[in-house]
């Protein structure tokens, strides 16, 4: 008998269903798409990338559930990253079904909505410029070829999740719980009611990407090319962690690998992880580094010469959280009159 784990349709218990939604192209192979049945029709948590194969799959997996993409009440988007977002239009589209996302995250898509592909490119290149990256790295971005980029359209949401408040679901306790860092508007949603086979604790989590049961998310710097605010994405981070774990939920259902019990444990690794890189970054910091070289150095899953230049860009990012965190703290500063800037550990 095949593992649940790679069934397309798995039934988790208590009117609700996860499909395996598949990313094109992509290491993490499938978004975890949730069913929740309510008194008013099916509603979905995520939606998946908007590919041909992925939106087969999605109607399918309905079907496999007893229901259709047209019978789809709502899509709750725990946040606006494409292979979570992608489909929502299409849904939408085909059913009438309301989009609920936060705040902070459907500006962000208002803004994607609105900027020309040429303005994401120029704010790349003024971005790499600063943290210096070579010039061989930026010059494709100065003369971009006319090609498609994912997630440049996404569907415009109807409605705000309210963290704290529970959601309008007929029949069901779902409650949001604002988790920023992978992103300013990334939300878990707490189903407030007992576990299915009554595990131990309060619930059941659906976490996004905040807390995975193998791997961290990425988080990098918060992108807005018309607003200049220092945030802090890894302080968010690790503050939204502690928030989950005290929550205690009986067990985790993440948008990526698979559902674990035990949050709080998850957790503790993942903030004993962060501490130990951060403390390793600032040994790296003993010389001044410009925040490309600080990516340079850092541990990544495979050497600096084998990531591809869009990791590249993604690891510059992470750097840059990184560096804004050890200056928050005192740890680490910028090298004044430094061009392009550098950081020193203090």
């Amino acid at each position: 008998m095949k593992s649940s784990r790679n069934r397309p349709v798995h039934d988790h218990g208590g009117g609700v269903r996860s499909l395996r939604v598949p990313i094109p192209d992509n290491p993490l192979g499938h978004t975890l798409v949730y069913v929740v049945d309510t008194d008013r029709g099916p509603v979905l948590i995520d939606t998946g990338w908007d590919d041909p194969e992925s939106w087969d799959t999605l109607a399918d997996g309905l079907t496999a559930c007893g229901t259709s993409v047209a019978e789809i009440h709502g899509v709750v988007i725990t946040h606006h990253h494409p292979d979570h977002h992608g489909l929502s239009g299409r849904v939408r589209e085909a059913s009438g079904a309301w989009i609920a996302m936060h705040a902070a995250d459907t500006a962000v898509v208002r803004r994607t909505r609105q900027a020309r592909p040429e303005r994401w490119f120029s704010y790349m290149t003024a971005k790499l410029t600063a943290a210096g990256a070579p010039e061989e790295h930026i010059a494709p971005l100065r003369t971009p070829r006319p090609r498609a980029l994912p997630g440049l359209s996404p569907a415009l949401p109807d409605r705000d999740i309210v963290p704290g408040e529970l959601l309008d679901l007929a029949g069901r306790r779902l409650r949001a719980i604002w988790t920023p860092g992978h992103t300013p508007g990334h939300v878990c949603l707490h189903l407030e009611e007992t576990h299915p086979t009554r595990l131990p604790g309060h619930g059941r989590l659906f976490s996004g990407d905040h807390l995975l049961p193998g791997i961290t998310p990425h988080i990098g710097l918060y992108e807005d090319p018309d607003d200049a605010t220092v945030t802090d994405p890894l302080g968010d981070y690790l503050d939204s962690l502690e928030r989950v774990g005290r929550l205690a939920p009986a067990e985790v259902l993440p948008a990526h690998q698979h559902p674990f019990p035990d949050a709080a444990a998850r957790v503790r690794e993942l903030l004993t992880h962060h501490e130990a890189r951060l403390t390793a970054l600032r040994a790296l910091l003993a010389e001044p580094l410009t925040p490309w070289q600080l990516a340079e150095r850092m541990e990544w899953n495979r050497p600096w010469e084998q990531i591809p230049y869009g990791s590249r860009n993604i690891a510059v990012s992470e750097a840059e959280a990184h560096l804004r965190r050890l200056v928050k703290l005192g740890r680490a500063e910028a090298v004044p009159g430094s061009e392009p800037v550098t950081y020193v550990a203090v």
